[in-house]
């Protein structure tokens, strides 16, 4: 059955099907097929991306990091000098062990991530305490194995951002951490509409090499925890296992102090489980491809002219006013299979424009959620031409912080504090999850242990000001003391 005349599955029925739904009939990406655990990346998909890059990167170097490339094939040595970072990427890994028609004297992995070439480089830059600190960002697609993927959210290989710096001391190192998920915490703020908790991840979930790794988690629309951006203090792990030394004031040598920062494509993702619904794809405007799509509307040949060439003044205007526009002239096709696509699509706010319009100077309005009439109808809006840049504007601001407050009060609702193990295990019973606050001894044989029962995982331990009051009790599965509550749910 071809996309346009296919349902949605509804999320409540079966969400992992209505999540692929939706990234089928918005036209995002499809699955590669020939390439196993790939994607293409269709181009309203990779505009979403292209949204996503242009904002992240402004604020990247707005905090004084320049963009550099680095090879994807790294020496298979060079993981190795880091015995838990090649321990913990290992089972993920693709190796080339053969080129140009012979087998190579040494294999090569290609990059899951890249703290390990990049190690090598810093060795080479870095020798005075002059040449610290050392920001560096990189755009680069990686490549990790995955035995079950999903798209987006879990696939062999990806595009992601990924932060590397270096300093002369461990201060430095951790403000870098938090300035940068902060960084992290304001993108999916502000242009995600995504709210979002700020934590420290247990041992467990560290990254491998890691002393110490921050996350954003976000609550999807299933009560599922997302892991959505996450920045690491390095320590000195990798300078001392590359030699990443630099003369310090006093004329000695010491090892860096390196960080390490994180965020990708399953943003895009993200963005389908916070806001969409049955309907299809609900884009912030912010990150959204097309602001305004404006369907001409006409019955007669005699009509079509000046419809088409309002509906182009118009749209001239709004791209005058710094909307992304798009005027739908196709023929052949009736106004509400453009409606249906458009929807789908996820463009925040639809135009219509016909004959009667024209006199009236005006155009009819619907916004992607708008309210029901008393019949259950979509309400729509007549706007006039005069300040409708600035008027559509205005809306969008309105929707964007809608959508914010819409996931917000979806996670309040949705969040719990859990001071039992019955309470705790009821709370992730069957498929159920939510976002659970509870006493946790701190143990990995504990964490593993509340999983193995329930499938639940500790998301983070939330920074202060991210979860409720901090306050000593006793863990939930071993009763032994708990400095303070945790994050649990289950994951993506």
């Amino acid at each position: 059955m071809p996309v346009a005349q296919a349902k949605i599955k509804p999320r409540a029925d079966d969400y992992a099907q209505w999540y692929q739904d939706i990234i089928q009939h918005a036209d995002l990406a499809e699955p590669a097929g020939v390439v196993k655990g790939c994607m293409v990346i269709k181009p309203h998909g990779y505009a979403i991306w292209e949204a996503m890059q242009g904002d992240l990167d402004r604020r990247f170097k707005a905090t004084g990091h320049k963009n550099a490339a680095f090879p994807m094939l790294i020496p298979m040595s060079f993981l190795e000098k880091e015995a838990e970072h090649v321990e913990g990427f290992a089972p993920e890994l693709a190796v080339v062990t053969h080129a140009g028609g012979k087998e190579l004297e040494e294999p090569y992995c290609i990059r899951p991530t890249s703290e390990t070439i990049i190690g090598h480089f810093f060795a080479k830059w870095i020798d005075s305490h002059r040449d610290l600190p050392l920001l560096i960002n990189q755009w680069a697609n990686v490549m990790r194995w995955e035995l079950r993927t999903r798209m987006f959210l879990r696939t062999s290989e990806f595009f992601w951002q990924e932060g590397h710096t270096a300093h002369a001391t461990h201060a430095e190192a951790e403000e870098e951490v938090a300035r940068m998920l902060d960084v992290y915490r304001d993108f999916a703020r502000e242009m995600m509409a995504m709210p979002v908790v700020r934590g420290v991840k247990s041992a467990h979930e560290r990254f491998a090499g890691a002393l110490e790794t921050l996350t954003i988690e976000a609550m999807m629309q299933d009560g599922k925890a997302l892991q959505s951006g996450t920045s690491h203090d390095l320590g000195q792990n990798f300078g001392k296992a590359f030699d990443v030394t630099f003369q310090n004031a006093e004329g000695e040598r010491e090892y860096v102090w390196q960080t390490s920062w994180g965020l990708s494509t399953r943003m895009i993702g993200a963005l389908i489980m916070t806001h969409s619904d049955d309907d299809g794809l609900v884009l912030p405007p912010r990150l959204a491809p097309i602001h305004v799509v404006i369907v001409p509307i006409y019955r007669k040949d005699e009509e079509r002219d000046a419809v088409l060439e309002a509906a182009d003044r118009i749209g001239a205007e709004l791209r005058e006013d710094g909307l992304r526009v798009e005027v739908d002239k196709r023929t052949g096709m009736k106004p509400g299979a453009k409606y249906y696509e458009w929807e789908r699509k996820g463009v925040p706010m639809r135009l219509e424009i016909g004959p009667r319009d024209l006199e009236q100077r005006a155009v009819m309005s619907k916004m992607r959620l708008a309210e029901l009439d008393e019949r259950g109808r979509p309400v729509k809006e007549v706007l006039p031409w005069d300040g409708l840049g600035v008027e559509i504007g205005k809306r969008l601001d309105r929707f964007q912080e809608e959508l914010y407050e819409r996931a917000l009060k979806m996670r309040e609702d949705n969040t719990l504090l859990v001071d039992t193990w019955d309470d705790f295990v009821a709370a992730f019973e069957g498929s159920k999850s939510s976002f659970v606050y509870a006493h946790w001894d701190g143990t990995t044989e504990t964490e593993l242990a509340i999983k193995e029962a329930t499938k639940a995982t500790v998301r983070c331990i939330p920074l202060e000001g991210e979860g409720p009051p901090v306050e000593t009790g006793k863990c939930i599965k071993t009763g032994e003391p708990s400095a303070q509550r945790v994050l649990f749910a289950k994951n993506y």
